[in-house]
């Protein structure tokens, strides 16, 4: 017979909200890992389940908090290689080389970085939230080349994972993408969800959910899906195609690449989101040219403000060698590494 759930039972000192009151009472959940269990239907008052984060509550009130079993890990331990940034007894930096899956899914059951972090981790990862992906509280794609933060510790998992719910995490990306983001470019103006900010940066607002008729797909949707923010800035411009610094003010599942495909300049390379439109060096390229090259936040036990960079790895140099070849002649502004 299995164990019975945990319960944590909480009662309200003051009229507050749900969500708040819960982050106050229990700071062992962090306030993603609280907004699932809400969503989830495992909070409830009486016997009443409580699915609004915002409602708000009398004093006295006692809420009762039903977490899940923890689900058992399905990733074995391999020795595979890792290039890794900084470590120390609460959290790990990997710069993550293309073609490495972050977590085991049904078309990669192993040779993944989780197989890797458990291989070198020992076992001390983070739990919270089920250990089918432990430690990890952000991911970037396969084909996405770029630096990762991984939690050891479950007080660095909840205070990263604050971080990224309050989007004071910083990510930038270096991408390719096909064409010139330029603010004269009517098409861009009549872009719901697209403006220009002060030194010519491109900010796309769209909400991201799954594609209506794909479902392996996401896309921009209007009246769905999750709020998203992307802000991209071009440091480098080619005949066909551009180098553009991409900032994250959310992280959605694809959000870069749904977004400057959204905005009609998709990444060199994505056949998902894009498609191969160009001959030369741009259309050769084998996968979408995304490279996670910047990763800054508050150490989350520390305190200790970090930041780290990855330089771009040598297939994308190589692209842009040869796009700079390809371009003789065009003007180009100089490249910058802000």
């Amino acid at each position: 017979m299995s164990d019975p759930l945990q319960q944590i039972r909480v009662t309200l000192e003051r009229d507050e909200r749900l969500d708040k009151a819960l982050a106050a009472a229990a700071p062992e959940l962090s306030r993603s890992r609280i907004q699932t269990l809400i969503a989830d239907g495992a909070v409830s008052r009486d016997g009443e389940t409580l699915d609004d984060p915002r409602v708000r509550l009398a004093p006295g009130t006692e809420i009762t908090v039903t977490l899940p079993e923890p689900e058992p890990i399905s990733a074995a331990p391999e020795a595979i290689p890792l290039e890794i940034v900084y470590e120390d007894a609460h959290l790990i930096v990997v710069d993550k080389p293309v073609g490495l899956v972050v977590h085991p899914a049904p078309g990669a059951p192993s040779g993944t970085l989780v197989n890797a972090l458990l291989h070198h981790c020992g076992g001390t990862l983070s739990g919270i939230g089920g250990r089918l992906r432990p430690g990890i509280v952000h991911r970037i794609d396969k084909d996405t080349s770029g630096l990762l933060v991984v939690a050891k510790s479950d007080a660095a998992h909840r205070g990263l994972a604050d971080q990224f719910l309050d989007h004071s995490i910083e990510r930038r990306y270096l991408a390719v993408v096909h064409g010139h983001p330029d603010p004269a470019e009517p098409r861009l103006r009549s872009l719901a969800g697209i403006s220009w900010e002060p030194g010519g940066v491109l900010r796309i607002q769209g909400n991201i959910g799954r594609h209506p008729g794909d479902r392996k797909r996401m896309t921009v949707l209007t009246n769905d899906g999750k709020p998203a923010v992307t802000r991209a800035r071009l440091l480098e411009r080619f005949d066909r195609a551009a180098l553009v610094e991409c900032r994250l003010e959310t992280g959605r599942t694809h959000q870069i690449r749904v977004h400057m495909a959204f905005a009609g300049h998709p990444l060199a390379g994505d056949t998902v989101y894009g498609r191969r439109r160009a001959d030369g060096a741009l259309g050769a390229f084998p996968r979408q040219a995304l490279h996670a090259e910047t990763l800054g936040f508050v150490h989350p036990v520390t305190g200790e403000p970090l930041r780290f960079t990855s330089p771009l790895p040598a297939d994308m140099e190589r692209l842009l060698d040869d796009l700079r070849h390809e371009s003789d002649g065009v003007t180009q502004p100089g490249r910058t590494s802000t």
